[in-house]
């Protein structure tokens, strides 16, 4: 069996390593030469939009899937009629759009916070009397780790947002959303099979620094209505886009409320404490899914914290010599504001948890990436 992903990022590479004891085979698509996935699967380099590229991806492969959202929704459906395609076509077309996606939240009951759709320099005006200040502008489409987005503080911010942005409303279309004083940022990851079946990993805690993820804790401190809430959530999603495949739910906490913040159709960058902290991986889990096999347990293994290296990689050691240390590296040229990497801690317990995450930024000097999940182990106690 061949699984084809379009996108050869990290995610791809995980897929295919995580594939590799099913017996698996891969094939990975991708827009340049050098996609970090390629060291680990046949790559094929190709424009998403060229069908010629995507008939030959087709013809040599049983099941595709992807591993980034901004893969064209239309060149998803033009494949899915040749080769299955999981997650189908919709649930990629709907978590590219933020008006669609918020929009599909509110119809399920999920709470959003207050948003309007902007296409005009006026229009960004009407939104700003209508959903108030401060607030963000953002790219309807192909924003991700913080990118696409203006924070207007004040009205006085409107003309600088629009003169940011403003381009690219006919393009690809603009949003307002309010902003969330929030106290906490979580996702819940979940996976669907092809027969319906539905399992969710333990609600994880998410700290961002500049709009890209730098630590995820799992599990997460939460009153058990509070989780049940967002695996509800994320469950009306799955079965409304008859989703299959692995996908995050990202949640705002609020005054002991979850509010919505966007749906990931892939594979996510907070799931991956997953590798050595749960019975099954989000990776396997995914692929197990897309190939309509059963799906593994999503129980948690202790408690394990990821993080993320952003830019260049640190030293190994220091994360290798702790018990359940585990290191991750992309394979990826050093570039400022890129993931390049990540490293997973689990221990049995908070406390060791915490301990071993205290001697790990002591000793690469990353005491600020891994105060706060030091901070929420100890609340534990």
């Amino acid at each position: 069996m061949r699984v084809g992903i379009l996108g050869g990022g990290q995610l791809a590479r995980m897929l295919a390593l995580s594939g590799a004891p099913l017996g698996l085979r891969f094939l990975v698509m991708d827009t340049v030469a050098d996609a970090c996935a390629g060291q680990f699967a046949p790559l094929l380099v190709g424009d998403y939009r060229d069908q010629a590229a995507l008939a030959e991806f087709a013809s040599r492969v049983d099941v595709a899937t992807f591993d980034f959202e901004n893969v064209p929704a239309e060149s998803a459906e033009w494949l899915s009629a040749r080769v299955p395609v999981f997650p189908n076509p919709r649930a990629l077309a709907v978590a590219q759009d933020r008006l669609a996606e918020k929009t599909l939240f509110r119809e399920l009951d999920i709470p959003v916070p207050a948003f309007a759709a902007v296409s005009t320099r006026a229009e960004l005006d009407a939104a700003l009397a209508t959903v108030g200040v401060p607030c963000i502008l953002k790219t309807r489409r192909l924003g991700y780790d913080g990118k696409g987005q203006f924070r207007i503080r004040s009205l006085a911010d409107a003309d600088p947002a629009w003169g940011a942005l403003g381009a690219q409303a006919e393009t690809v279309g603009l949003i307002v959303e309010a902003f969330v004083p929030f106290e906490r940022e979580l996702s819940v990851v979940a996976v669907r099979g092809r027969g319906g079946e539905f399992r969710t990993w333990p609600l994880t805690e998410n700290w961002h620094v500049d709009g890209v993820l730098s630590a995820s804790l799992a599990p997460a401190q939460a009153d058990p209505a509070l989780a049940g809430k967002a695996v509800a959530y994320a469950q009306r999603l799955a079965e409304r886009l008859d989703y299959v495949g692995v996908f995050a739910l990202e949640l705002f906490c609020r005054d002991g409320a979850l509010l919505a913040n966007e749906l990931a159709p892939r594979v996510h960058n907070s799931g991956h404490w997953t590798l050595e902290g749960a019975e099954t991986s989000q990776f396997q889990n995914h692929l197990r899914a897309v190939l309509g096999l059963p799906l593994g347990s999503t129980a948690m293994l202790g408690h394990a914290c990821m993080l993320n290296w952003i830019g260049a990689m640190p030293a190994a050691g220091a994360v290798l010599a702790e018990p359940a240390g585990h290191w991750h590296d992309y394979g990826k040229a050093p570039r400022a504001g890129r993931k390049v990497g990540h490293a997973t801690l689990r221990r049995d317990d908070p406390a060791a948890l915490a301990a071993s995450l205290e001697h790990v930024g002591r000793v690469l000097d990353r005491q600020s990436q891994v105060a706060p999940p030091i901070a929420a182990l100890r609340a534990e106690r």
